[in-house]
Protein backbone atom coordinates (compact mmCIF):
# COMPACT_ATOMS: atom_id res chain seq x y z
CA UNK A 1 0.00 0.00 0.00
CA UNK A 2 2.06 3.56 -1.09
CA UNK A 3 2.04 6.45 1.35
CA UNK A 4 -1.06 8.51 0.08
CA UNK A 5 -3.27 5.15 0.45
CA UNK A 6 -2.10 4.67 4.24
CA UNK A 7 -2.68 8.15 4.40
CA UNK A 8 -6.31 8.28 3.30
CA UNK A 9 -7.12 5.51 5.25
CA UNK A 10 -6.06 6.95 8.43
CA UNK A 11 -7.15 10.74 7.98
CA UNK A 12 -11.05 9.80 6.62
CA UNK A 13 -11.47 7.92 9.74
CA UNK A 14 -12.80 10.13 12.62
CA UNK A 15 -13.56 13.03 11.26
CA UNK A 16 -9.98 13.86 9.48
CA UNK A 17 -11.41 15.15 6.09
CA UNK A 18 -13.39 17.84 7.73
CA UNK A 19 -10.41 18.80 9.70
CA UNK A 20 -8.17 18.51 6.35
CA UNK A 21 -10.30 20.60 4.64
CA UNK A 22 -10.72 23.13 7.26
CA UNK A 23 -7.15 23.37 8.03
CA UNK A 24 -6.41 23.56 3.85
CA UNK A 25 -8.83 25.95 3.12
CA UNK A 26 -7.36 28.68 5.74
CA UNK A 27 -4.18 28.23 4.61
CA UNK A 28 -5.19 28.81 1.52
CA UNK A 29 -7.49 31.55 2.00
CA UNK A 30 -4.07 33.66 3.62
CA UNK A 31 -1.82 32.88 0.87
CA UNK A 32 -4.57 33.64 -1.77
CA UNK A 33 -5.36 37.12 0.41
CA UNK A 34 -2.06 38.28 0.11
CA UNK A 35 -2.13 38.43 -3.63
CA UNK A 36 -3.98 41.53 -3.96
CA UNK A 37 -4.78 42.72 -0.05
CA UNK A 38 -2.12 45.11 -0.54
CA UNK A 39 -3.49 47.01 -3.08
CA UNK A 40 -5.86 49.27 -1.62
CA UNK A 41 -3.27 49.89 1.23
CA UNK A 42 -0.39 50.82 -1.28
CA UNK A 43 -1.23 55.11 -0.93
CA UNK A 44 -1.80 54.89 2.75
CA UNK A 45 1.82 52.79 2.71
CA UNK A 46 3.63 55.87 0.68
CA UNK A 47 2.40 58.05 3.03
CA UNK A 48 3.81 56.62 6.41
CA UNK A 49 7.03 54.60 4.57
CA UNK A 50 7.38 56.96 2.21
CA UNK A 51 9.18 55.20 -1.05
CA UNK A 52 9.25 56.14 -5.10
CA UNK A 53 6.53 54.20 -7.48
CA UNK A 54 9.27 51.37 -8.33
CA UNK A 55 9.34 50.44 -4.29
CA UNK A 56 5.43 50.54 -4.48
CA UNK A 57 5.66 47.77 -7.06
CA UNK A 58 7.78 45.35 -5.35
CA UNK A 59 5.61 45.38 -2.13
CA UNK A 60 3.37 43.66 -4.32
CA UNK A 61 5.78 41.72 -6.70
CA UNK A 62 8.06 40.91 -4.34
CA UNK A 63 5.29 38.80 -3.13
CA UNK A 64 4.55 36.98 -6.51
CA UNK A 65 7.44 36.53 -7.49
CA UNK A 66 8.86 34.62 -4.44
CA UNK A 67 5.59 32.77 -4.62
CA UNK A 68 6.04 31.96 -8.18
CA UNK A 69 9.42 31.34 -8.55
CA UNK A 70 9.78 28.60 -5.59
CA UNK A 71 6.04 27.02 -5.90
CA UNK A 72 7.27 23.75 -7.60
CA UNK A 73 10.26 23.46 -5.38
CA UNK A 74 8.12 24.26 -2.16
CA UNK A 75 6.06 21.41 -3.62
CA UNK A 76 8.96 18.87 -4.07
CA UNK A 77 10.32 19.61 -1.00
CA UNK A 78 7.04 18.32 0.69
CA UNK A 79 7.04 15.23 -1.44
CA UNK A 80 10.69 14.41 -1.10
CA UNK A 81 10.59 15.66 3.47
CA UNK A 82 6.94 14.52 4.03
CA UNK A 83 4.31 17.01 3.79
CA UNK A 84 2.86 18.11 6.88
CA UNK A 85 6.45 18.72 8.06
CA UNK A 86 6.70 21.13 5.49
CA UNK A 87 3.40 22.62 5.24
CA UNK A 88 4.14 23.44 9.08
CA UNK A 89 7.34 25.46 8.09
CA UNK A 90 5.54 27.30 5.44
CA UNK A 91 2.88 28.16 7.56
CA UNK A 92 5.74 29.38 10.31
CA UNK A 93 7.50 31.01 7.76
CA UNK A 94 4.61 32.80 6.34
CA UNK A 95 3.43 33.67 9.86
CA UNK A 96 6.64 35.37 10.80
CA UNK A 97 7.15 36.86 7.39
CA UNK A 98 3.81 38.57 8.13
CA UNK A 99 5.16 39.69 11.34
CA UNK A 100 7.96 40.90 10.22
CA UNK A 101 5.63 43.18 7.72
CA UNK A 102 3.38 44.74 10.13
CA UNK A 103 6.68 45.83 11.91
CA UNK A 104 8.32 47.20 8.95
CA UNK A 105 9.58 50.54 9.74
CA UNK A 106 11.11 51.68 5.97
CA UNK A 107 9.51 50.52 2.39
CA UNK A 108 12.59 48.49 2.39
CA UNK A 109 12.61 46.20 5.10
CA UNK A 110 8.45 45.57 3.80
CA UNK A 111 9.66 44.68 0.83
CA UNK A 112 12.11 42.06 2.44
CA UNK A 113 9.29 40.67 4.64
CA UNK A 114 6.89 40.38 1.78
CA UNK A 115 9.49 38.37 -0.43
CA UNK A 116 9.56 35.98 2.52
CA UNK A 117 6.39 35.91 3.00
CA UNK A 118 6.28 34.86 -0.71
CA UNK A 119 8.72 31.96 0.11
CA UNK A 120 6.73 30.24 3.08
CA UNK A 121 3.08 30.71 0.60
CA UNK A 122 4.81 28.71 -2.16
CA UNK A 123 6.01 26.13 0.50
CA UNK A 124 2.49 25.84 2.11
CA UNK A 125 -0.12 26.21 -0.91
CA UNK A 126 1.13 23.34 -3.14
CA UNK A 127 0.66 21.06 -0.40
CA UNK A 128 -2.93 22.28 0.88
CA UNK A 129 -4.42 20.29 -2.02
CA UNK A 130 -1.94 17.06 -1.88
CA UNK A 131 -2.91 16.98 1.74
CA UNK A 132 -6.74 17.51 1.54
CA UNK A 133 -6.41 15.03 -1.41
CA UNK A 134 -4.74 12.63 0.71
CA UNK A 135 -7.12 13.08 3.83
CA UNK A 136 -10.58 13.09 2.00
CA UNK A 137 -12.28 9.72 0.22
CA UNK A 138 -11.93 9.57 -3.53
CA UNK A 139 -16.39 9.93 -3.77
CA UNK A 140 -16.09 12.95 -1.49
CA UNK A 141 -12.90 15.29 -3.58
CA UNK A 142 -15.05 16.82 -5.75
CA UNK A 143 -17.28 18.59 -3.14
CA UNK A 144 -14.30 19.06 -1.06
CA UNK A 145 -12.27 20.97 -4.19
CA UNK A 146 -15.53 22.97 -4.50
CA UNK A 147 -15.06 24.67 -1.27
CA UNK A 148 -11.48 24.56 -1.16
CA UNK A 149 -12.14 26.75 -4.27
CA UNK A 150 -14.92 28.95 -3.27
CA UNK A 151 -12.79 29.82 0.00
CA UNK A 152 -9.78 31.21 -2.27
CA UNK A 153 -12.33 32.85 -4.44
CA UNK A 154 -13.38 34.61 -1.53
CA UNK A 155 -9.81 35.30 -0.73
CA UNK A 156 -9.36 37.02 -4.12
CA UNK A 157 -12.41 38.84 -4.22
CA UNK A 158 -12.64 40.30 -0.83
CA UNK A 159 -8.34 41.05 -0.92
CA UNK A 160 -8.70 44.85 -1.64
CA UNK A 161 -11.86 45.17 0.21
CA UNK A 162 -10.78 43.83 3.51
CA UNK A 163 -7.22 45.88 2.67
CA UNK A 164 -9.15 48.85 2.29
CA UNK A 165 -11.08 48.25 5.17
CA UNK A 166 -8.35 47.73 7.68
CA UNK A 167 -6.12 50.57 6.45
CA UNK A 168 -9.02 53.30 7.49
CA UNK A 169 -10.00 51.88 10.49
CA UNK A 170 -7.42 50.71 11.71
CA UNK A 171 -4.04 50.94 10.21
CA UNK A 172 -2.32 49.40 7.16
CA UNK A 173 -0.11 46.89 9.32
CA UNK A 174 -2.94 45.08 10.43
CA UNK A 175 -3.63 43.54 6.75
CA UNK A 176 -0.21 41.85 8.02
CA UNK A 177 -1.37 41.20 11.56
CA UNK A 178 -4.09 39.42 10.17
CA UNK A 179 -2.44 36.62 9.28
CA UNK A 180 -0.57 36.10 12.76
CA UNK A 181 -3.47 34.69 14.86
CA UNK A 182 -4.77 32.28 11.95
CA UNK A 183 -1.05 31.30 11.08
CA UNK A 184 -0.48 30.81 15.05
CA UNK A 185 -4.32 28.38 15.25
CA UNK A 186 -3.46 26.82 12.16
CA UNK A 187 0.27 24.93 13.69
CA UNK A 188 -0.94 22.96 16.37
CA UNK A 189 -4.53 21.66 14.21
CA UNK A 190 -2.40 20.66 11.48
CA UNK A 191 0.40 19.04 13.75
CA UNK A 192 -2.61 17.08 15.38
CA UNK A 193 -4.91 16.80 12.94
CA UNK A 194 -2.84 15.87 9.50
CA UNK A 195 -0.81 12.75 9.14
CA UNK A 196 2.22 12.41 7.51
CA UNK A 197 2.75 11.57 3.44
CA UNK A 198 5.17 11.51 0.76
CA UNK A 199 5.83 11.39 -2.23
CA UNK A 200 7.52 9.54 -4.86
CA UNK A 201 11.02 10.29 -3.68
CA UNK A 202 12.30 12.57 -7.13
CA UNK A 203 15.32 13.98 -6.25
CA UNK A 204 15.39 18.14 -5.91
CA UNK A 205 15.93 20.42 -8.95
CA UNK A 206 17.77 23.25 -7.30
CA UNK A 207 20.09 24.31 -10.67
CA UNK A 208 16.36 24.42 -12.55
CA UNK A 209 15.68 26.62 -9.55
CA UNK A 210 18.40 28.75 -9.74
CA UNK A 211 18.06 29.78 -12.82
CA UNK A 212 14.26 30.44 -12.63
CA UNK A 213 14.92 32.70 -10.20
CA UNK A 214 17.88 34.43 -10.97
CA UNK A 215 16.13 34.83 -14.69
CA UNK A 216 12.48 36.01 -13.33
CA UNK A 217 14.52 38.30 -10.76
CA UNK A 218 16.69 40.09 -13.40
CA UNK A 219 13.79 40.95 -16.02
CA UNK A 220 11.64 42.11 -13.11
CA UNK A 221 14.20 44.31 -11.97
CA UNK A 222 14.78 45.52 -15.10
CA UNK A 223 11.39 46.70 -15.55
CA UNK A 224 10.79 47.73 -12.33
CA UNK A 225 13.88 50.01 -12.11
CA UNK A 226 14.52 51.20 -16.39
CA UNK A 227 11.69 54.03 -15.88
CA UNK A 228 13.62 55.28 -13.01
CA UNK A 229 16.86 55.02 -13.55
CA UNK A 230 16.71 55.32 -17.48
CA UNK A 231 16.36 51.84 -19.99
CA UNK A 232 20.32 52.21 -20.73
CA UNK A 233 21.25 52.57 -17.08
CA UNK A 234 24.19 49.94 -17.26
CA UNK A 235 21.93 47.94 -14.17
CA UNK A 236 18.90 47.95 -16.18
CA UNK A 237 20.45 46.59 -19.04
CA UNK A 238 22.29 44.24 -16.98
CA UNK A 239 19.15 42.86 -15.04
CA UNK A 240 17.14 42.28 -18.78
CA UNK A 241 19.61 40.94 -20.78
CA UNK A 242 21.50 38.92 -17.87
CA UNK A 243 17.71 37.78 -16.32
CA UNK A 244 17.38 36.68 -20.48
CA UNK A 245 20.11 34.97 -20.89
CA UNK A 246 19.35 32.76 -17.08
CA UNK A 247 15.61 32.25 -19.22
CA UNK A 248 16.97 30.63 -21.94
CA UNK A 249 19.77 28.64 -19.98
CA UNK A 250 16.82 27.49 -17.98
CA UNK A 251 15.12 26.36 -20.76
CA UNK A 252 17.65 24.42 -21.96
CA UNK A 253 18.77 22.47 -18.59
CA UNK A 254 14.47 21.77 -18.35
CA UNK A 255 15.07 20.12 -21.80
CA UNK A 256 17.82 17.84 -20.90
CA UNK A 257 17.39 17.15 -16.99
CA UNK A 258 16.08 13.91 -16.32
CA UNK A 259 13.87 15.12 -13.12
CA UNK A 260 13.18 19.34 -14.30
CA UNK A 261 11.32 21.72 -12.07
CA UNK A 262 9.37 21.99 -15.13
CA UNK A 263 9.72 19.03 -17.53
CA UNK A 264 9.95 21.13 -21.41
CA UNK A 265 8.25 18.02 -22.87
CA UNK A 266 4.64 18.82 -21.49
CA UNK A 267 4.94 22.06 -23.67
CA UNK A 268 4.73 19.86 -26.74
CA UNK A 269 0.95 19.15 -26.05
CA UNK A 270 -0.83 21.95 -28.10
CA UNK A 271 -3.54 22.10 -25.77
CA UNK A 272 -0.87 22.44 -21.98
CA UNK A 273 1.07 25.38 -24.20
CA UNK A 274 -2.48 27.17 -25.26
CA UNK A 275 -3.71 27.00 -21.66
CA UNK A 276 -0.55 28.18 -20.11
CA UNK A 277 0.47 30.49 -22.30
CA UNK A 278 -3.50 32.26 -21.81
CA UNK A 279 -2.93 32.25 -17.98
CA UNK A 280 -0.01 33.61 -17.90
CA UNK A 281 -0.94 36.49 -20.45
CA UNK A 282 -4.57 36.90 -18.32
CA UNK A 283 -2.91 37.36 -15.11
CA UNK A 284 0.08 39.69 -16.46
CA UNK A 285 -3.04 42.05 -17.79
CA UNK A 286 -5.30 41.38 -14.97
CA UNK A 287 -2.76 42.31 -12.13
CA UNK A 288 -1.00 45.19 -13.45
CA UNK A 289 -4.72 46.53 -13.81
CA UNK A 290 -6.11 45.97 -10.43
CA UNK A 291 -2.54 47.42 -9.08
CA UNK A 292 -2.97 50.96 -10.91
CA UNK A 293 -7.20 50.77 -10.86
CA UNK A 294 -6.98 50.90 -6.71
CA UNK A 295 -5.12 53.59 -6.71
CA UNK A 296 -6.48 55.31 -9.17
CA UNK A 297 -9.93 55.43 -6.95
CA UNK A 298 -7.74 56.72 -3.97
CA UNK A 299 -5.57 59.14 -5.64
CA UNK A 300 -7.12 60.86 -8.22
CA UNK A 301 -11.04 60.30 -7.17
CA UNK A 302 -10.61 61.01 -3.63
CA UNK A 303 -12.19 57.38 -2.51
CA UNK A 304 -11.57 55.75 1.03
CA UNK A 305 -9.66 52.32 1.06
CA UNK A 306 -13.05 50.71 2.09
CA UNK A 307 -14.86 52.80 -0.96
CA UNK A 308 -12.08 51.68 -2.90
CA UNK A 309 -11.95 48.44 -2.10
CA UNK A 310 -16.06 48.15 -2.49
CA UNK A 311 -16.17 49.96 -6.02
CA UNK A 312 -13.33 47.38 -7.11
CA UNK A 313 -15.92 44.00 -6.46
CA UNK A 314 -18.09 44.14 -9.75
CA UNK A 315 -14.53 43.24 -10.97
CA UNK A 316 -13.03 41.26 -8.34
CA UNK A 317 -15.96 39.78 -6.56
CA UNK A 318 -17.85 38.63 -9.81
CA UNK A 319 -16.12 35.11 -10.26
CA UNK A 320 -18.00 34.29 -7.23
CA UNK A 321 -21.06 34.74 -9.14
CA UNK A 322 -20.49 33.56 -12.50
CA UNK A 323 -18.27 30.65 -12.20
CA UNK A 324 -21.04 28.17 -11.47
CA UNK A 325 -22.56 29.44 -14.69
CA UNK A 326 -19.39 29.25 -16.69
CA UNK A 327 -18.72 25.54 -14.89
CA UNK A 328 -22.66 24.11 -16.27
CA UNK A 329 -21.31 25.99 -19.78
CA UNK A 330 -17.96 24.24 -19.80
CA UNK A 331 -19.64 21.42 -19.43
CA UNK A 332 -22.11 21.31 -22.64
CA UNK A 333 -20.11 22.88 -24.93
CA UNK A 334 -16.38 22.53 -23.76
CA UNK A 335 -13.75 24.56 -21.87
CA UNK A 336 -12.00 26.14 -24.79
CA UNK A 337 -14.99 28.33 -26.13
CA UNK A 338 -15.90 29.60 -22.62
CA UNK A 339 -12.15 30.39 -21.75
CA UNK A 340 -11.72 32.22 -24.48
CA UNK A 341 -15.11 34.28 -24.33
CA UNK A 342 -13.92 35.28 -21.25
CA UNK A 343 -10.96 36.95 -22.01
CA UNK A 344 -12.02 38.34 -24.86
CA UNK A 345 -14.66 40.03 -22.48
CA UNK A 346 -12.30 41.37 -19.88
CA UNK A 347 -9.95 42.70 -23.24
CA UNK A 348 -13.28 44.35 -23.70
CA UNK A 349 -13.52 45.48 -20.42
CA UNK A 350 -10.15 46.77 -20.00
CA UNK A 351 -10.38 48.70 -22.86
CA UNK A 352 -13.76 50.33 -22.72
CA UNK A 353 -11.85 51.30 -19.11
CA UNK A 354 -9.29 53.80 -20.70
CA UNK A 355 -10.82 56.35 -22.33
CA UNK A 356 -13.64 56.69 -19.65
CA UNK A 357 -10.60 56.95 -16.78
CA UNK A 358 -10.45 60.95 -15.98
CA UNK A 359 -9.88 63.29 -12.81
CA UNK A 360 -13.56 63.67 -12.60
CA UNK A 361 -15.05 59.99 -13.77
CA UNK A 362 -18.07 59.00 -12.00
CA UNK A 363 -18.24 55.73 -11.03
CA UNK A 364 -21.55 54.81 -13.05
CA UNK A 365 -19.28 55.59 -16.15
CA UNK A 366 -16.82 53.20 -14.88
CA UNK A 367 -19.21 50.29 -13.78
CA UNK A 368 -19.41 48.61 -17.21
CA UNK A 369 -16.14 48.23 -17.39
CA UNK A 370 -15.56 46.74 -13.95
CA UNK A 371 -18.61 44.24 -14.20
CA UNK A 372 -17.50 43.49 -18.57
CA UNK A 373 -14.03 42.42 -16.79
CA UNK A 374 -15.19 40.43 -13.92
CA UNK A 375 -17.60 38.40 -15.64
CA UNK A 376 -14.79 37.72 -18.45
CA UNK A 377 -12.55 36.43 -15.31
CA UNK A 378 -15.48 34.10 -14.02
CA UNK A 379 -16.00 32.26 -17.15
CA UNK A 380 -11.77 31.99 -17.41
CA UNK A 381 -11.30 30.48 -13.54
CA UNK A 382 -14.11 28.11 -13.94
CA UNK A 383 -13.07 25.67 -16.58
CA UNK A 384 -8.87 26.83 -16.92
CA UNK A 385 -7.90 24.17 -14.64
CA UNK A 386 -10.07 21.38 -15.95
CA UNK A 387 -8.45 22.43 -19.53
CA UNK A 388 -4.92 22.00 -17.41
CA UNK A 389 -5.70 18.63 -16.21
CA UNK A 390 -7.24 17.24 -18.90
CA UNK A 391 -3.98 18.05 -21.15
CA UNK A 392 -1.92 15.87 -19.91
CA UNK A 393 -1.81 12.11 -18.29
CA UNK A 394 -3.61 11.40 -15.03
CA UNK A 395 0.42 10.52 -13.90
CA UNK A 396 1.70 14.01 -14.54
CA UNK A 397 -1.27 16.20 -13.42
CA UNK A 398 0.64 16.79 -10.11
CA UNK A 399 3.62 18.99 -11.94
CA UNK A 400 0.95 20.48 -14.83
CA UNK A 401 -0.95 22.20 -12.23
CA UNK A 402 2.05 23.29 -10.71
CA UNK A 403 3.63 24.70 -13.53
CA UNK A 404 0.17 26.24 -14.01
CA UNK A 405 0.35 27.58 -10.55
CA UNK A 406 3.89 29.10 -10.90
CA UNK A 407 3.07 30.48 -14.55
CA UNK A 408 0.06 32.72 -13.53
CA UNK A 409 2.24 33.94 -10.61
CA UNK A 410 5.06 34.66 -13.01
CA UNK A 411 2.46 36.80 -15.05
CA UNK A 412 1.52 38.30 -11.66
CA UNK A 413 4.64 39.91 -11.14
CA UNK A 414 5.85 40.80 -14.64
CA UNK A 415 2.13 42.54 -15.33
CA UNK A 416 2.64 44.81 -12.25
CA UNK A 417 6.38 45.72 -13.44
CA UNK A 418 5.52 45.96 -17.06
CA UNK A 419 2.11 48.22 -16.37
CA UNK A 420 3.84 49.96 -13.71
CA UNK A 421 6.70 50.63 -16.18
CA UNK A 422 4.18 52.55 -18.79
CA UNK A 423 2.66 54.47 -16.13
CA UNK A 424 5.76 56.20 -15.07
CA UNK A 425 7.24 56.13 -18.29
CA UNK A 426 3.82 58.30 -19.78
CA UNK A 427 2.64 59.94 -16.03
CA UNK A 428 3.10 60.04 -12.57
CA UNK A 429 1.79 60.76 -9.20
CA UNK A 430 2.35 64.33 -9.37
CA UNK A 431 -1.14 65.24 -9.77
CA UNK A 432 -4.25 63.41 -10.78
CA UNK A 433 -3.80 64.65 -14.78
CA UNK A 434 -0.38 63.09 -14.36
CA UNK A 435 -1.72 60.06 -12.90
CA UNK A 436 -4.53 59.66 -15.89
CA UNK A 437 -1.48 60.14 -18.56
CA UNK A 438 0.45 57.09 -17.39
CA UNK A 439 -2.65 54.70 -16.26
CA UNK A 440 -4.57 54.99 -19.64
CA UNK A 441 -1.78 53.86 -21.81
CA UNK A 442 -1.11 50.96 -19.40
CA UNK A 443 -4.71 49.94 -19.29
CA UNK A 444 -4.66 49.82 -23.04
CA UNK A 445 -1.73 47.41 -23.08
CA UNK A 446 -3.75 45.69 -20.31
CA UNK A 447 -6.15 44.77 -23.03
CA UNK A 448 -4.08 44.15 -25.60
CA UNK A 449 -2.13 41.46 -23.54
CA UNK A 450 -5.61 40.00 -22.26
CA UNK A 451 -6.50 39.64 -26.21
CA UNK A 452 -3.70 38.09 -26.79
CA UNK A 453 -4.46 35.69 -23.96
CA UNK A 454 -7.73 34.99 -25.75
CA UNK A 455 -5.61 33.98 -29.29
CA UNK A 456 -3.46 31.35 -27.10
CA UNK A 457 -6.99 30.15 -26.01
CA UNK A 458 -8.00 29.55 -29.02
CA UNK A 459 -5.32 27.73 -30.22
CA UNK A 460 -6.54 24.89 -27.58
CA UNK A 461 -7.61 21.77 -29.39
CA UNK A 462 -11.44 21.45 -29.76
CA UNK A 463 -13.75 19.22 -27.76
CA UNK A 464 -12.95 15.56 -27.99
CA UNK A 465 -15.27 12.52 -26.37
CA UNK A 466 -14.11 9.40 -25.44
CA UNK A 467 -16.07 6.62 -25.46
CA UNK A 468 -19.53 6.77 -23.90
CA UNK A 469 -19.50 10.16 -24.79
CA UNK A 470 -17.60 11.58 -21.90
CA UNK A 471 -14.90 14.53 -22.68
CA UNK A 472 -11.34 13.58 -21.09
CA UNK A 473 -11.42 17.04 -19.15
CA UNK A 474 -14.51 15.92 -17.82
CA UNK A 475 -12.61 12.28 -16.49
CA UNK A 476 -9.40 13.32 -15.28
CA UNK A 477 -9.87 14.67 -11.46
CA UNK A 478 -9.37 18.12 -10.88
CA UNK A 479 -6.75 17.90 -8.43
CA UNK A 480 -5.64 21.58 -8.23
CA UNK A 481 -8.28 24.48 -8.24
CA UNK A 482 -7.06 28.42 -9.37
CA UNK A 483 -5.97 29.67 -6.21
CA UNK A 484 -5.91 33.45 -7.57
Amino acid sequence: MSHQTEQSARTAHGGGAAWALVITSVAGFMAALDNLVVTTALPSIRKDLGGAPGDLEWTVSAYTFTFAVLLMFGAALGDRFGRRRLFLVGISIFTGASAAAALAPGIDSLIAARAVQGAGAAIMMPLTLTLLTAAVPAAKRGMAYGIWGAVNGLAIASGPLIGGSLTEHISWQWIFWLNVPLGLALLPLARLRLSESYGTGAPLDIPGTLLASGGLFGIVYGLVRGPVDGWTAPLVLTGLFAGGALLAGFILYSTRSKNPMLPMRLFRSRAFSGINAASMLMFLGMFGSIFLLSQYMQIVLGYSPTEAGLRMLPWTGMPMLVAPIAGILSDRIGGRPVVATGLFLQAAGLAYLAPVTTVDASYAAQLPGLIISGIGMALYFAPASNLVMSSVRASQQGVASGANNALREVGGALGIAVMASIFSAQGGYETGQTFVDGLRPALVTGAGVVALAGVAALLIPGRRRADGGVRPAESAPALETVAG
